[in-house]
């Protein structure tokens, strides 16, 4: 299903690439501090987002919507990141 297109393809091995910078950093730093909850975490966010813009991309035919469909998407995952990384809105699931 997926691994029949190139942008799933792409998909998955970008979500790969950007983890492996985290993944990388710990083995040199401690001020990368991510546990296997964070890896998971960011792993469920990036591929949803991934594949709901694959998604879109798909089914809505007009590149206005898509574009501007894609974009709110992806405003929604910056904001999400954010929370979860310095509680910019002090929600419960911040950790804060």
């Amino acid at each position: 299903m997926i691994m029949e297109n190139k942008r799933g393809i792409g998909i998955i091995l970008t979500v790969v690439f950007l983890l492996l910078i985290p993944l990388v950093a710990i083995q040199f730093t401690n001020e990368v501090n991510w546990t296997l909850s964070d890896f998971v975490v960011a792993a469920v966010l990036l591929l949803g987002t991934g594949l709901v813009c694959e998604f879109v991309m798909r089914k809505i035919k007009k590149t206005n919507h898509r574009i501007i469909l894609c974009g709110v998407i992806m405003v929604a995952l910056l904001l999400i990141w954010i929370e979860l990384a310095v509680g910019l809105f002090g929600t419960e699931f911040a950790g804060l």
